[in-house]
C-alpha cells in the first residue's frame, strides 16, 4: 500500500501529543528576540518569550531555510510514496516557498507535494490533522487533497487583537494596511480571506469584539456540524468563555481552546483571540491533545 507522510510547520498550532500520535513532522519557525534566535517548539518557552515582549523587545520571525526541508524529505522518502508538506498561507509567509525549494533539492524517491492552506494557526492545523488521519486510514493522495481543498474553501477565521502595534511592527498586515489608521482607537474584527488578513469591521469595546467573533462564525457556519477552536495569547479566561458559548450556540462536534504559538503571537501580540471553524462530520480529536 502507498504510504503517505505528512510534514508541516510550527504555526499549525497542533498539540504535541497529536503530532506524535499521527507521526506528523514539524519544521520549526525561527523566532528572534533581540540578538538571540530560537526555534519554536524546540528551545523557546512561554515564560522567556512573554518576559521579553513585556520588557519591550520587538520579536521577529523567519521561516526555515530550504535545507532543513530537504533534509526532512530525504529522511522520510525511503518509507513513503508521497510526502504532503502542508503549510501556513503563502501570502503572509515564505514557508511554502522554502518548502518548494527544499523539495526541488531532493532527487528521486518519494513525491513531495507542497500544499498552501491559505490559512493560519488551527486553520492550517485542522487540515494537517485531517490529512494525517486520512493517510493513516489508507486514503490516497488525490482523496486527501480533495478534502483539503474543501476545508480550505470552508474554513473561517475571525480574530481580534488587544492592540494593533504588533501587526504594524510585523508588516504582516495584508489588506489591513489602509485601515490601520482608522482602527487605532477601536477594537478591530479581522478575518483571514484568501490567505490574507482583512478588516471586517470595528467596534468600541473588547467585550463586543469577542462577541462579534462568535456572531460572525455563526453566520458563516449556520447549523452545520463544525470543528471549532479558540486560539489565544495570554487571554485564557476570555478564550474559555468563548469556547463555552460557542458550544451553546453552534453545532460543535468538538470545541477546544489553544494557546497561540509564539510565531503568530509575534504578529498579533498578547491579548489576541481568534475563532477558527470548519464544517466537520465527526470530531478531529483535538480534545485529546488539548
Amino acid at each position: 500500500m502507498a504510504k503517505i507522510k505528512v510534514v508541516t510547520d510550527s504555526t499549525c498550532n497542533l498539540p504535541v501529543e497529536l503530532l506524535r500520535r499521527y507521526d506528523i513532522h514539524v519544521l520549526p519557525i525561527n523566532v528572534q528576540l533581540g540578538q538571540a534566535t530560537f526555534q519554536e517548539g524546540v528551545n523557546l518557552d512561554d515564560e522567556y518569550f512573554y518576559g521579553q515582549v513585556e520588557s519591550g523587545v520587538v520579536p521577529k520571525t523567519s521561516v526555515p531555510a530550504a535545507g532543513p526541508f530537504a533534509q526532512v524529505y530525504r529522511e522520510l522518502a525511503p518509507g513513503a510514496s508521497t510526502i504532503l508538506s502542508i503549510h501556513i498561507t503563502a501570502r503572509l509567509s515564505g514557508t511554502c516557498q522554502s518548502a518548494s525549494v527544499g523539495a526541488s533539492l531532493v532527487q528521486g524517491g518519494a513525491k513531495v507535494v507542497v500544499y498552501d492552506t491559505a490559512s493560519i494557526s488551527l486553520g492550517t492545523g485542522f487540515m494537517v490533522l485531517k490529512a494525517a488521519q486520512m493517510a493513516e486510514g489508507g486514503a490516497g493522495e488525490e482523496e486527501i487533497l480533495q478534502t483539503l481543498d474543501f476545508m480550505k474553501v470552508n474554513t473561517r477565521i475571525y480574530l481580534t487583537t488587544a492592540t494593533l502595534k504588533f501587526l504594524q511592527a510585523s508588516g504582516r498586515v495584508g489588506k489591513l494596511q489602509g485601515a490601520l489608521a482608522s482602527l487605532l482607537d477601536v477594537k478591530p474584527i479581522i478575518k483571514v480571506e484568501d490567505g490574507l488578513l482583512e478588516a471586517v469591521e470595528k467596534v468600541r469595546t473588547r467585550r463586543r469584539s469577542l462577541e462579534r467573533l462568535l456572531e460572525l462564525t455563526g453566520e458563516a457556519m449556520g447549523r452545520r456540524p463544525v470543528e471549532l477552536a479558540v486560539a489565544h495569547a495570554r487571554a485564557l479566561p476570555e478564550a474559555q468563555g468563548l469556547c463555552q458559548e460557542a458550544q451553546r450556540r453552534l453545532n460543535c462536534q468538538e470545541a477546544t481552546v489553544h494557546e497561540l504559538v509564539h510565531s503568530l503571537t509575534v504578529h498579533g501580540g498578547p491579548g489576541i483571540v481568534g475563532v477558527i471553524s470548519c464544517p466537520a462530520d465527526s470530531p478531529l480529536g483535538l480534545r485529546s491533545g488539548s
